[in-house]
């Protein structure tokens, strides 16, 4: 019997990284791009851009290539890969969107040490077939990005009254009412009390999580 695209196995995969079993909240990985890069919105949704281009386009063609990589290099062969594309995600931020490379610096290059790329390579896609590997590349990408959108949302909200540079409707009435911008938002310390948050809420409403850890 053919197996369907979408089974209850391969719509696990998208979703079980967007929830119980988060790369950033419950793996803890990739956790230092959710300090250095989330004290704007901007900045995190490019780098979840790059980081779902990058994930879904190496797990593919790892996949693709599993059977013919060598045992003994096939490290080196994902990095190869990988930088690769983070290569071409760099010229293409700086040709189009040179603002926000520069903002985001070197955390477009370290897309290559991440390990939940490089994990769900050795892991999944050096073990699976392409549509599996596929799927299995969107939901840890849109899994750490989602964290990473969330905590800039609040970080820069709370922090600068602004989102994507544009002063919030309603933010005035907090002023008047003597609120004053935190900055104590833009330091990597609250990205962790944020990410914490999530965390708490994440167990609190699934007390497996709790029993599994």
């Amino acid at each position: 019997m053919k197996k369907s695209f979408f089974s209850k196995q391969h719509k696990r995969l998208i979703t079980d990284p967007m929830g119980g079993q988060n790369p950033i909240t419950i793996q803890v990985l990739g956790i230092c791009s959710a300090l250095a890069i989330t004290t704007q919105l901007e900045n995190a949704l490019v780098m979840t851009l790059a980081v779902v281009f990058v994930m879904i386009s190496a797990s593919t063609l790892i996949s693709l290539m599993r059977n013919i990589i060598p045992n003994r290099i096939r490290i080196i062969v994902q990095l190869v890969v990988v930088a690769s594309l983070v290569a071409l995600v760099d010229e293409i931020l700086m040709a189009f969107l040179p603002d926000v490379s520069e903002q985001l610096t070197v955390f477009v290059g370290l897309i290559v040490t991440n390990c939940i790329i490089m994990g769900r390579l050795e892991a999944f896609a050096m073990g699976n077939k392409v549509w599996d590997s596929f799927l299995d590349a969107i939901g840890n990408a849109l899994g750490y990005g989602w964290i990473l959108v969330a905590v800039a949302f609040v970080r820069e909200l709370f922090g600068s009254g602004k989102l994507f540079g544009y002063e919030m409707p309603g933010f005035h009435y907090l002023y008047e009412m003597g609120y004053m911008n935190n900055n104590l938002m833009v330091l990597p310390p609250m990205a962790l009390i944020v990410v914490g948050l999530i965390i708490w809420a994440q167990r609190s409403r699934n007390k497996d999580l709790i029993e599994e850890n």
